[in-house]
């Protein structure tokens, strides 16, 4: 690799000399060379200039599915890291539910080996309990060793709340990180939608905000009696965020994150009984989602993750309530975020994260591995099936206006640009 980027603005609030200049930047061999006003052509570097392009550090998400093994139909590893790096994204952490599920040292190998040789670095999660079944605690530690960056049962509430201790408990020895899916079962019930005055008037099942809440507080007690690491993935409600808010006073090592989708939309989107809009969690109140925005401008909530789940027509295209729960995401991340917040702000919720999942963060300096996002903030559009490079369509953005154009991403001694 030997490019040059011609006039480029740089977002990078952490090198005010540079924050909000437009440089150009020479890289050769996956290493920043040099950043200045004007650099002259270097001898065998091909030149990109693209209309008023920004760059900032490579994007992260903590939460991405992508199907394989198991479930190719809906999204390979090798697709779904092309997908990625067209997002701008140059580290993702792909979810546990694939089929095996990764519970075993073997099965992260098998993960890292196949997502080799991409722009976009994946960082496989293994399961926290054998088989997801939350029976017995899976092979934490040979698996961080392996390569997994932490440990969660996707979005399956952990009913044994003393598994949970123990598994806190012993994480600790080697630094693990705990994810929990905040939903108690029970309250939840068949529900599919969040209970309300819309679902009540669609007749839909709903699923009532004190099945996330109620599931959250026992958590938050197990981790202040057991201690560890532990990560509340997408919350959604305006009283989960207050629960995380007083555990952080307490000083627990809590984090948490939110669904891109859960700060935009509101319940209100179901009237068109459009199964896209079937996700876990469920889109809230608009009530609910002002007081995530809240959170995230706060830093109760730590950071913001596409959820990407890739769903197959056969399991969307159906009745609403036989439909599967989730929405692509990684395609429309930035033109949401961006329609919501300033430049600054949108690229500082797509680069945090990576230190809570043991991931070394990069920086935007000479001499540094260049690990960065190529991007216009600028224009708006409507977000349509072509701009979908997911093998599954299911996009929960179909149709809605959103900001900003993403041209790709520079990692790993690669280059992937749209």
């Amino acid at each position: 690799m030997n490019i040059l980027l011609r006039s480029a603005t740089i977002i990078d609030s952490n090198s005010p000399s540079i924050h909000l200049k437009k440089r150009d930047i020479h890289i050769k061999d996956g290493v920043i060379q040099t950043i200045a006003s004007k650099i002259d052509s270097p001898k065998g570097a091909k030149e990109i200039k693209l209309d008023n392009l920004h760059i900032s550090l490579g994007w992260f998400d903590s939460s991405v599915s992508f199907g394989e093994p198991g479930f190719e139909e809906r999204e390979t590893i090798a697709n779904g890291l092309q997908v990625a790096a067209s997002s701008g994204f140059t580290n993702v952490v792909l979810n546990p539910n694939t089929n095996p599920t990764p519970d075993s040292s073997s099965d992260i190998i098998f993960l890292k080996e196949r997502s080799k040789g991409y722009a976009t670095t994946l960082h496989p999660m293994g399961n926290f309990t054998a088989n997801g079944d939350g029976a017995h605690l899976a092979e934490l530690y040979d698996m961080q060793n392996a390569g997994a960056v932490a440990f969660y049962d996707y979005k399956s509430s952990l009913k044994d709340a003393n598994l949970l201790k123990i598994g806190l408990l012993y994480a600790q020895n080697f630094d693990g990180l705990v994810l929990s899916y905040p939903e108690e079962l029970q309250i939840k019930g068949k529900g599919t939608v969040n209970e309300g005055e819309i679902s009540t008037r669609l007749g839909l099942k709903g699923i009532p905000s004190l099945s996330e809440e109620l599931q959250l507080v026992r958590d938050l007690y197990i981790l202040e009696y057991a201690g560890g690491k532990l990560h509340i993935p997408t919350v959604s409600t305006s009283n989960a965020v207050k629960l995380i808010a007083d555990a952080k006073k307490k000083d627990l090592n809590v984090t948490a994150s939110v669904a891109i989708h859960n700060l935009m939309l509101s319940d209100n989107e179901l009237e068109t009984f459009d199964s896209n809009y079937k996700v876990r969690p469920p889109l809230r109140s608009q009530k609910d989602c002002k007081a995530l925005l809240k959170g995230l401008q706060t830093g109760t909530i730590d950071f913001v993750t596409s959820d990407h789940t890739p769903i197959d027509i056969e399991q969307k295209r159906v009745e609403f309530d036989n439909a599967e729960f989730g929405s692509i995401g990684l395609e429309s991340a930035f033109g949401t975020l961006n329609t919501l917040f300033s430049i600054e702000e949108t690229i500082a919720l797509l680069t945090k994260g990576k230190e809570r999942f043991g991931i070394e963060s990069s920086k935007l300096k000479e001499g540094e591995i260049a690990c960065l996002t190529l991007f216009n903030p600028d224009g708006e559009f409507t977000f349509e099936k072509a701009h979908i490079k997911s093998t599954s369509k299911n996009s929960i953005f179909l149709g809605k206006s959103l900001k900003g154009n993403v041209y790709g991403c520079v990692n790993n001694k690669k280059i992937t640009l749209n």
